[in-house]
């Protein structure tokens, strides 16, 4: 039997099928530290220009799992009461033969609401595009003259848009968004031999979130959180999470994402473990400009005999703007 040909197996199950169920956009754990994965109405947030890098190495020990990486930067432009922002997202994942590549920019215009604009109310709209590849020289076959299965690179190009809101003060936080905008036909893939494979591209996303930051001692805060996020196809995800700020310069925390039942999709299968995973993480203040994080996720569903957990390490750089040094805490 030839190397991995059961890996091999689901993977090509997975592009035939005729539906996908499942939530399909990536999840990073630390996104409660940089949310503009999720709104591109969060630029701008930091009050300057922001850099961010992340990447996530998911269900170690199993043989194609996914892989992924995204980098992204923010900047308020030279409008008066810092009211413009904009944005870059590059994002690349790997899961088995197929890769997706995106790039989205992003235009975010911000309402202060008092005085100091500590208070803002945020609109975001970004576009661009996604690529979809399938890779057909990475598996192994039993029978390598199988003409059926793709032996070569494909890919097709799709454009992307997304919207968002998000209101802030310097207590607390909500996040309403949709990603994924023009993803809606569900019929593209590759045609090869006369067979036609189908790739799993990303649906029209509903974010809706918040959170809040309490001060229990001089040196210590709390900051509890959720987000909601649902694709229509099955059920929604809940994502829970809490983190303890010590001393302005250690946060320990951590989350747990859960499936529930919402909406009524008739014609769906909804027999689906609402289990996903737990996560610990720790992120630390290295310098004002500087945050280094690690999560670590424990897989709660049935894929937790196959595989080890999962990691995701990250890195965020922060310049004030110029003339703008004294930056009010940021705690989302």
């Amino acid at each position: 039997m030839a190397k991995h040909y059961p890996v091999c197996l689901l993977f090509l199950a997975i592009l035939l099928c005729e539906k996908a169920q499942a939530q399909q956009d990536v999840q990073f754990s630390q996104y409660v530290f940089n949310m503009l994965n999720v709104n591109t109405a969060y630029a701008g947030y930091r009050g300057g220009t922001s850099f961010n890098a992340i990447y996530r190495r998911q269900w170690e020990g199993v043989p194609g799992a996914p892989k992924t990486m995204g980098a992204s930067i923010d900047w308020l432009t030279p409008a008066a009461e810092d009211r413009m922002a904009l944005s870059a997202n590059f994002l690349h994942e790997e899961l088995g033969p197929q890769k997706t590549t995106s790039f989205n920019v992003g235009y975010a215009y911000r309402i202060p609401l008092d005085e100091s604009g500590a208070k803002r109310l945020c609109f975001g709209i970004g576009g661009g595009f996604t690529q979809y590849r399938l890779d057909g020289t990475v598996l192994t076959y039993v029978d390598e003259h199988d003409n059926s299965i793709p032996v070569a690179n494909a890919s097709h190009l799709e454009p992307d848009a997304n919207f968002g809101v998000f209101y802030y003060t310097p207590t607390w936080y909500a996040t309403a968004s949709i990603n994924n905008l023009l993803q809606t036909t569900g019929v593209k893939g590759f045609n090869w031999n006369d067979d036609y494979f189908r790739t799993l591209e990303r649906k029209p996303h509903l974010y809706l979130g918040a959170g809040t930051v309490l001060s229990l001692a001089e040196n210590f805060k709390l900051k509890p959180s959720f987000l909601w996020k649902d694709d229509f196809k099955g059920p929604s995800n809940v994502d829970l999470s809490c983190f303890l700020l010590i001393h302005d310069l250690v946060w320990i925390g951590g989350s747990y994402r859960t499936g529930v039942r919402i909406w009524d999709a008739s014609g769906k299968d909804m027999d689906l473990t609402n289990r996903d995973a737990a996560s610990a993480m720790v992120e630390f203040m290295a310098a004002k400009w500087l945050r280094v994080g690690y999560a670590y996720d424990f897989t709660t569903s049935g894929l937790r005999n196959y595989q080890s957990g999962s990691h995701e390490v990250s890195i965020s750089l922060f310049m004030p703007k110029k003339g703008n040094r004294e930056v009010s805490p940021r705690y989302f």
